[in-house]
Order: C-alpha cells, then structure tokens, then sequence
C-alpha cells in the first residue's frame, strides 16, 4: 500500500495511491482519523482498514488533480544518520565509523515530495543527499535488531539537503542541515509487504538529467535494523517519527571542484519499488518574519 497526506478542495487529509487514482480515507473509511500520525497511532485495525478500502473506486480522485505533501507534515522527529554508505566514507576519506553518527534535522525543513527547495540567501554551498527514508509506525524502545522490522509502517524517498558551510560550522551539523525546505521526502509511504527487502534497492540521484548518485541500499554500513536497535537504546521512536538512512557515493561537496546546486537546478532521488521526488532549487525568500 502507498500511504499519502494530500490536499483536494482545500482539505488535507491521507489517502491510498492505487495506480494513477488517490483514494480518499476519510470518505471510503470515514472512521479512520484524518491525519497521517494518527493514522499510524491507531495501529493495526486502521492498517487494515486501509487496506480494504484501497479498492473503493467510488471515492477515488485522479492523482493529477490533488497537491501531495510530506507524508507526515509534521514529524515528531527527523533523525539522519552519518557516513552510511562504504562508497560514500571512500570518497569523503574518512575512516569507517566504530558507532553510528547520528544528528537531528529540524521538524519544520519537513518539505513535500515535488516543489522547490530554497537555496539559502546565507550559503552558497547547497548540497544534495538522496536517501532512502523509513516512517516509525508503532512506538519502540529497546528494540532488538531481529524486532526492528515491526516498528516499521513504511519507506519513502528523502533528500537530506546540506548546507555544507554551516553543517561544519558545528560539531553536531544539526543548522547546517536543518534549514527551512531541507528535508523533503515522499512520494509516499510505501508499506514493507511491497518493499520486501529494504537492503536491496536501487538508489539514484539525478541534477538536470545527470546521474550524480548511483548506488544500492545492499551497501550501508548500518542497516535500518540496526539504525532502530541502536536509536531506541536511547530513546523511544513514535508513530510518524521519521529516519533518513544515510547517503552514498556521488555528492557535490566530493567532486573536484565541488558541484554545488545552483538555483534552476532540478534534483530527483528515485527509490527501486518506491517511485521519486523531484525539486527545483530557488532563491530563498529572505523578508523578515516577526510574528
């Protein structure tokens, strides 16, 4: 199942992407809450009734003709973790780390799966990092590595967007990867039964048609078992938390001389069973805000 948070006739509410059609919850399972962290709060039963109502056509709308947002628009967390990929440590010359290397990205760079991303009007040093991303869906704590898959309602494509002189401005790189639009992720969430194996997708990133990512989910350092086993060591993990699990080989900051985004450029992460998002970069709006 395809899980989306979507606005029609200016209501948002979730629906289930059946092919090229959305199909509203709130109408064909109208007992089901209207918010995805509540969907995912309410267990099992709300999973399943999903899932038989998928196939009402009679509530159904042409997916052209609905706004997709975030998933969940406004995670209680967004963790991401750091030097993930064996292809990525060799090209930034780092060692291999001993533990996992985790930071937070703040709630509101939440984006949505298409649209643009703001190029800062503080930085010109935007980077690019496709990722595939998992949506907790049952609160955990102490989970052991063989449970972790249980806590799991979905996966997503993501893009953990860097400011890469702000991110090494700090030890903890949370600014320099938490500005306003730098985390968007989607198109969906897509439920593990479609997904099988998470650790053997495809994984591309794409800038103005130019394949700048290629790798595979088979070569992270710490899986997204591990990742939840050791988070939940510390703290729990709650329904719409969401993880970004690390980038590979391929982005801006390694290449020689450094291939930043520009504003224009066109960016896609796509996802083997998962799909894609795609963002235009553009200027930042910098006016002041008070209040």
């Amino acid at each position: 199942m395809k899980l989306v948070t979507f606005t029609h006739g200016g209501r948002t509410r979730i629906g289930a992407v059946v092919g090229e059609l959305v199909v509203d919850l709130s109408a064909a399972a109208p007992d089901l809450p209207t918010d995805m962290v509540g969907f995912l709060e309410a267990g099992d039963a709300a999973m399943d009734a999903a899932r038989a109502a998928q196939t009402d056509a009679d509530h159904a709308l042409a997916l052209n003709d609905v706004e997709l947002l975030a998933p969940v628009p406004r995670p209680g967390k967004i963790l991401a973790i750091g030097l993930n990929y064996r292809d990525h440590i060799e090209e930034t010359g780092a060692q291999p780390p001993k533990t996992q290397i985790w930071f937070n990205k703040q709630t509101t760079a939440t984006n949505a799966p298409y649209g643009t991303i703001a190029m800062p009007s503080v930085s010109s040093y935007l980077d690019y990092e496709g990722e595939l991303v998992f949506v907790v869906g049952k609160r955990g704590k102490h989970v052991p590595r063989e449970r972790a898959h249980e806590i799991i309602a979905g996966y997503c494509c993501g893009n953990d967007v860097s400011v890469r002189d702000w991110q090494r401005a700090a030890p903890t790189m949370q600014i320099g990867k938490s500005f306003d639009t730098h985390a968007p992720f989607g198109p969906w969430i897509v439920t593990p039964d479609e997904i099988g194996d998470p650790h053997t997708l495809g994984l591309r990133t794409l800038v103005n048609g130019d394949t700048r990512q290629d790798s595979n989910t088979e070569y992270l350092v710490f899986d997204c078992f591990d990742q939840i086993a050791h988070l939940t060591q510390a703290f729990v993990l709650e329904p719409g938390d969401v993880i970004y699990t690390g980038t590979s080989a391929g982005v801006a900051v390694a290449m020689k001389p450094p291939a930043w985004l520009k504003v224009g450029d066109v960016v896609r992460i796509e996802i083997d069973r998962i799909g894609h998002i795609e963002h235009t970069i553009a200027e930042e709006d910098a006016a002041t805000v008070v209040g």
